[in-house]
């Protein structure tokens, strides 16, 4: 099988949130790895291989920092990758990423796409499904075990309260895959100084361009929530002082 994963880089979990006068996320001077999720979706990628053969492909889009991206997941065993290089796509909203990526890859044919479930920065899980709909390929989400089946592959997907759901799903399709899935391999000192040649293609911005339209998604302003203290004395008779605590716990607080 043939499959592609996609891939971000994102600021370490422990990075401080640093902002600007206006409000906008201040990347430099940030520390940066892999997206966690996708991180889990390229081993469900290198299993599927190990198990069916075929090629792993990963592509990021971002700026050169990026590239580390994909230099790691070249030496846990990926065959090649893709990199949409360009600082302008860390702007794009899930939908443009999409576009660029549906874009970048039009020239190829997958069996199958994996990304994670969501990025740890801003958790839209979106890139995945936008990215199914514009190829009208079949999608699932969130999916635990993937087999092949005869036609096609028989995926699980975790849904909510401990149940699970089992689908069957004909070839190509997206999925996004769940943490946990599976045990993170580490690279290997051969697998480390294999990546250096392995393929790399590079895709400016300019040839994804005409496929981009306006961010439907905008953020205008990042804030750090400040730390405030409000105590209310709640006077009267037991029953009163029940009922109005309950009200305020009920429609202010909102936790009843």
């Amino acid at each position: 099988m043939k499959i592609l994963v996609c891939m971000k880089q994102v600021p370490q979990k422990d990075a401080p949130l640093k902002l600007n006068e206006s409000g906008a996320w201040i990347r430099e001077d940030v520390s940066y790895e892999v997206n966690e999720p996708d991180a889990y979706a390229l081993e469900e990628a290198l299993r599927q291989k190990e198990k069916h053969g075929g090629e792993v492909v990963v592509i990021t889009a971002g700026p050169a920092r990026a590239l580390q991206v994909l230099r790691e997941a070249l030496a846990k065993g990926a065959d090649r990758a893709i990199h949409l290089e360009d600082a302008a796509f860390v702007t794009f909203d899930a939908a443009n990423i999409a576009r660029a990526f549906a874009a970048a890859i039009k020239e190829e044919k997958f069996d199958l796409i994996f990304t994670g479930l969501q990025s740890d920065d801003f958790g839209f899980a979106q890139t995945g499904v936008i990215l199914a709909e514009l190829l009208g390929w079949p999608h699932a989400t969130i999916i635990m075990q993937i087999e092949k089946a005869e036609g096609g592959i028989k995926v699980k997907r975790e849904l909510e309260a401990g149940y699970f759901q089992h689908v069957d799903m004909p070839l190509p399709a997206v999925l996004t895959i769940q943490s946990g899935i599976n045990k993170l391999r580490y690279a290997t000192l051969i697998g480390i100084k294999q990546a250096k040649n392995k393929p790399l293609r590079k895709v400016a911005l300019a040839e994804v361009q005409p496929s981009l339209a306006a961010n439907q998604l905008n953020i205008e302003r990042l804030y750090v929530p400040q730390k405030t203290k409000k105590t209310e004395m709640i006077e009267g008779p037991p029953a009163d002082v029940a009922r109005k605590l309950a009200e305020k716990l009920k429609n202010e607080v909102r936790v009843l």
